[in-house]
């Protein structure tokens, strides 16, 4: 049976299928969440096969109606490709924001990539976003979202009097470190997905180029930088203090994170998740440089500036025992944890440290407990929240990220537990939601919960395929 008929009435027809594929009795219908097939904005068949064949195995016919609504909803809802297939141009919305964030377009794509090697269109998508956010770098390697249009001013009402140097095509100007180092996972996952180079044209080395001169000024080893931000508004983490730098460093080699990954300005400047990020980032940089066959010498700037990162974060990045989320050099540190990507509680998942490490299982047990002030419980979820939102509102992709960085079936299946009861009936994810009344929540349509919550049932069915074979 094909996907797109199965989508008509997802549960009775399909999702009541165990995964022997025998149907179970009783169950009620779920009805897909997806756009119709004519009206849907981009369609891969290697996806929407894997979804068939991924729905067959979760015996719990909720679970299934979900991730069949939510894995494939950036594609359905909020990718544009053009261009031909030698210069591919992909421009991807957040979802109810009509902009695209480099972090957040990263992310929202991120389940696709093991699909890649068997679908040429889905390979297309992705060569168009490498490019796509290598011009938005070379157009404000500062900025962290952008137009559709690479010449219009901004139309996000909020960003439109900000007192920052705003170029055409920039939305948003928050210098948010991790910003950046978004745009080399994608593209090193892209590499390691298909063998493919053909996207790490000029345009792109010059983008990168510019990436690693920003990483280096925002170290502000010898001068404040030129990044500077102000906005009037009576939300204080929506500007910057001393007049537009930030709060004072001591200058120890970490890179200053004006604002974080939810766009709420820092506390203090150097954003320890980020940092870790980066360390990360700027070694896959430097791999990826390489094998395009260009001069070592950026490659080796790259491994050069990790390792002095690296150095400074065994000394100045920790909070005790465990690692800050932000600190300043002086030795003042703050702990707490937010939860959107990168965190503390998703450096596994960013490849910045096996599951195992001992100061990763030492910080995962604070940020997950009332050590962390952003953590919440409530009667249907408990989780990390962010300042971003309201306080006591517990987010999905947190729940998520626990369950990702989980050794334990029993912490897992809770989370697949807490991810039911919270989606209110619309079976896709938000942003952020009241533990002790789910059905109030912020964001009905945010592309990357969705995707991460696809990513993490396709984890689960890779790797324990026992969690999804019995009814939650």
């Amino acid at each position: 049976m094909a996907v797109e008929r199965r989508n008509l009435l997802i549960g009775a027809a399909a999702l009541a299928i165990g995964p022997a594929g025998r149907r179970a009795d009783a169950q009620p219908p779920y009805v897909s969440r997806r756009p119709p097939i004519s009206q849907r904005r981009f369609r891969s068949a290697a996806v929407d096969q894997a979804i068939e064949a991924l729905v067959r195995r979760i015996a719990d016919p909720q679970l299934a109606w979900m991730v069949a609504n939510a894995l494939p909803n950036t594609l359905d809802t909020s990718v544009d490709v053009s261009g031909d297939d030698a210069a591919p141009d992909t421009f991807i919305i957040t979802g109810d924001i009509d902009a695209m964030w480099l972090r957040d377009s990263s992310g929202q794509v991120e389940p696709y990539l093991r699909f890649t090697r068997e679908d040429a269109s889905l390979q297309r998508m992705f060569r168009g976003l490498i490019r796509r956010q290598a011009r938005c770098i070379l157009i404000d390697p500062y900025a962290n979202a952008f137009m559709r249009d690479p010449h219009a001013k901004t139309s996000l009402s909020w960003a439109k009097d900000d007192m920052t140097a705003m170029a055409p095509g920039v939305a948003e100007r928050k210098w948010e470190l991790d910003s950046l180092c978004h745009t080399v996972r994608l593209a090193h996952g892209y590499w390691r997905a298909t063998a493919d180079l053909s996207p790490f044209d000029a345009e792109w080395a010059a983008a990168m180029e510019r990436l690693l001169a920003t990483f280096q000024a925002q170290q502000r080893l010898g001068s404040p930088g030129p990044y500077h931000f102000q906005r009037s508004s009576e939300t204080p983490t929506d500007t910057l203090a001393g007049d537009g730098f930030g709060a004072p460093t001591r200058k120890v080699g970490l890179i200053h994170s004006m604002f974080r990954p939810s766009d709420d300005a820092c506390t203090l400047p150097f954003l320890i998740p980020s940092n870790l990020f980066a360390v990360t980032s700027l070694r896959q940089l430097a791999t990826l440089w390489r094998a395009t066959g260009r001069p070592d010498g950026f490659a080796t700037a790259c491994t050069a500036l990790a390792d002095q990162v690296a150095n400074a974060l065994d000394v100045y990045g920790k909070a005790g025992a465990a690692w800050a989320y932000e600190v300043d050099g002086f030795g003042n540190a703050l702990f707490m944890d937010d939860a959107n990507v990168p965190s503390l509680l998703s450096l596994p998942y960013l490849g910045v440290c096996p599951l195992a490490d001992p100061l990763y299982q030492r910080t995962r047990a604070r940020v997950l407990s009332e050590a962390n002030p952003y953590y919440f419980k409530g009667r249907f979820a408990d989780g990390v929240g962010s300042p971003h939102t309201e306080l006591g509102y517990v987010w999905p992709m947190a729940i998520i990220m626990r369950a990702m960085t989980s050794q334990s079936d029993t912490e897992i299946l809770a989370a697949l537990k807490m991810l039911k009861a919270t989606q209110a009936g619309t079976g896709l994810m938000h942003e952020s939601l009241d533990p002790n009344a789910p059905t109030t929540f912020t964001r009905p349509w945010f592309s990357w919960a969705n995707s991460l919550f696809g990513e993490l049932i396709l984890r689960l069915a890779e790797n324990r395929p026992g969690l999804l074979s019995a009814p939650l």
